[in-house]
């Protein structure tokens, strides 16, 4: 069977990491960082020795990017990234599963409708696929702004931006401390589960714990609020166990008071691990002079997304929940 473009990218993309790696004792990551670049700037660094540099040349005139669509690219640098990340367990370098991503998308494109120009972030970025995914997807003028602490996950992620001609600007900086951003339309984001370190931080949230550590998940939902205009739309990956920690009681009373929710769908337990790994997403809308709760919240549970029939039905029920409410 013939290969794909996605695939003949990737394993070109991979080819060149690692004569990389091979060359100059990196790790796969490492490699693949210098390789974008190498791709995006079409010039070596001076680390590199004579022999990676020409076969790095060689390399590189085997495939033209300009030929290739971006979501191809970012499916064939999201391949790669995930290769980089075995190894890794925690759980800011997992990557948005692609068809999660897509489906994402699409709710952006039903919430948004026919607006003109539209300004998205995304503060928990980690390599950029989701960002990337959603924006590619749009139609509208957009404007895409994401944040992420990590340094090599942020020179991924403005490489493969770099790569697909898609502007992004970032911000590398912990993502629970103030932005200089304006407030934008929607905020989407693959929430990191787990507990924020820095209690003097989590001090100036309505969600900190009230002893010990806070729930970065919590405090990204309150950040995300504080950054997007009133009337605006969130859409978040969470967890399943959301509702239902120590601490719910305290977030769900927070989201009342700040936000309506819009819908919650499950996401299909075979895309995930385990059961206790298994999310949803959630889809908010912060409250302003103009909102009210919707008639009917949307409430699903996503079959097998390669289910193609299931899916199709579920996407027309879900159509027709916009229709119901007004959105089209």
């Amino acid at each position: 069977m013939e290969q794909t473009k996605v695939e003949n990218t990737f394993q070109w993309i991979d080819n060149i990491s690692e004569l990389i790696q091979k060359q100059m004792n990196l790790t796969y990551i490492d490699s693949l960082v210098m390789a974008l670049d190498f791709l995006f700037t079409k010039e070596t660094n001076d680390e590199m020795n004579d022999l990676l540099k020409q076969k790095l040349e060689k390399e590189i005139k085997k495939i033209d990017l300009n030929t290739i669509e971006k979501e191809e690219l970012r499916k064939s640098l999201q391949l790669a990234i995930l290769k980089g990340m075995k190894g890794f367990t925690q759980q800011q370098h997992l990557i948005t599963p692609d068809t999660v991503a897509i489906f994402i998308g699409y709710l952006v494109r039903k919430l948004i409708g026919m607006k003109e120009q539209i300004r998205i972030f995304d503060p928990a970025s980690g390599a950029g696929n989701l960002l990337t995914a959603v924006t590619n997807q749009l139609e509208q003028e957009v404007k895409s702004y994401g944040s992420e602490v990590d340094s090599t996950l942020i020179q991924l992620a403005l490489l493969s931006a770099n790569l697909q001609k898609t502007e992004i600007e970032y911000f590398h900086q912990d993502s629970l401390r103030p932005f200089l951003l304006e407030p934008v339309d929607l905020v989407i984001s693959d929430l990191p589960v787990g507990y924020y370190p820095d209690d003097v931080q989590a001090g100036s949230f309505e969600l900190r714990a009230d002893e010990g550590h806070s729930f970065s998940h919590h405090l990204f939902i309150e950040q995300s609020l504080n950054y997007v205009k009133k009337g605006g739309y969130l859409i978040f990956v969470i967890p399943n166990f959301l509702f239902d920690s120590d601490q719910a009681d305290k977030l769900n009373t927070f989201i009342h008071k700040h936000a309506h929710i819009v819908g919650m769908l499950q996401l299909p337990f075979s895309i995930f691990k385990s059961e206790t790994n298994a999310k949803s997403i959630l889809i908010l809308q912060k409250k302003g002079p103009e909102t009210k709760a919707p008639k009917q919240t949307l409430l699903a549970e996503l079959p097998s997304f390669k289910n193609a029939k299931a899916m199709n039905n579920m996407v027309e029920q879900v159509n027709q929940w916009f229709r119901n409410e007004g959105f089209e």
